[in-house]
């Protein structure tokens, strides 16, 4: 998740008598930002590299952890059998707007029901993209719906209806409110009087006039991309062919390590295939691997 211009920060702080240990997941998405800090200084062969490649045998028990490795070596999930309990399920459909029903009646009923899982605070869904029927916007509009259908109080702003009880997400860094880029909150209240939402971000409340909510979206899905460095108890991601400019081997393997406990595929096996072939990766041009080398 480290850029050019971070890392460039960092080597200017660090004092000349200091040692740095990176570490990270270089198969994961590269950094929103210019660069791919990572992966070239491990392809400089510059630096000293340890891989950890083994799967214990606690973590070889768990169904994400194995089909993880297996996505990252081109090989399609392994769901398990009917009626087998698992971590990691996948759900077929044949159509997109199946889909919409399925994750619904997942995070409404059937996870919460099985799994005791919260649907506010425990299951994050992860699309590919933003755009699209099982995108992430229109599942906002979907889940915020069913999940949160009379509130007390609504406003709305830059095309998102935010009330109390939404999940919500901010999506930059706001150094004042000291709420950064892929926080996670929920709105406690709206204040007409003040002109302000207020939301609290792990217990604390964070008060946003209403013509500043437009880097506050709803929370209730949100792309693999705004989820790099999180986790989350339960993820849904749903992989389909609508979604094929976006995806790649990096994309699915990253939705599924951010799930600690539960991840459900919703999908076509088409589309998880196009994903574990390596899909839509994205070569990215740099000149930090060749610099590093000749150094």
């Amino acid at each position: 998740m480290v850029d050019v211009p971070l890392m460039n920060a960092l080597t200017k702080a660090i004092p000349s008598h200091s040692g740095l240990l990176l570490v990270g997941d270089v198969d994961q998405l590269p950094s929103v930002g210019p660069g791919q800090v990572l992966a070239d200084i491990i392809g400089s062969e510059r630096i000293s590299v340890a891989r950890l490649t083994e799967v214990f045998r606690q973590a070889a028990e768990s169904r994400i952890v194995v089909n993880a490795h297996r996505i990252n070596h081109g090989q399609m999930p392994d769901p398990p059998k009917a009626g087998e309990e698992s971590d990691f399920y996948f759900i077929g459909i044949n159509e997109p707007e199946q889909g919409v029903g399925k994750i619904i009646e997942m995070v409404k009923e059937r996870m919460p029901k099985r799994f005791g899982l919260d649907p506010l605070k425990d299951i994050q869904v992860l699309c590919p993209m933003n755009r699209g029927v099982l995108g992430a916007r229109n599942l906002n509009i979907e889940l915020q719906q069913v999940l949160n259908p009379n509130p007390p109080a609504t406003v709305e702003r830059f095309g998102w209806r935010f009330s109390p009880g939404d999940r919500v997400m901010e999506t930059q860094n706001d150094y004042d409110r000291e709420v950064f880029n892929g926080d996670l909150g929920m709105v406690v209240r709206i204040d007409d009087e003040e002109g302000a939402l207020i939301a609290s971000f792990d217990g604390r409340e964070v008060s946003y006039p209403f013509g500043e909510l437009d880097t506050l979206v709803p929370a209730y899905a949100t792309t693999i991309h705004k989820s790099q460095g999180s986790e989350y108890p339960a993820v849904i991601i749903p992989v389909v062919t609508q979604h094929y400019t976006m995806l790649a081997r990096n994309l699915l393997y990253t939705g599924v390590t951010r799930g600690k406990r539960l991840v459900i595929l919703v999908g076509q096996k088409k589309a998880v295939a196009m994903a574990v072939r390596g899909g839509n990766m994205k070569r990215r041009w740099t000149k930090l691997r060749e610099w590093l080398a000749v150094s």
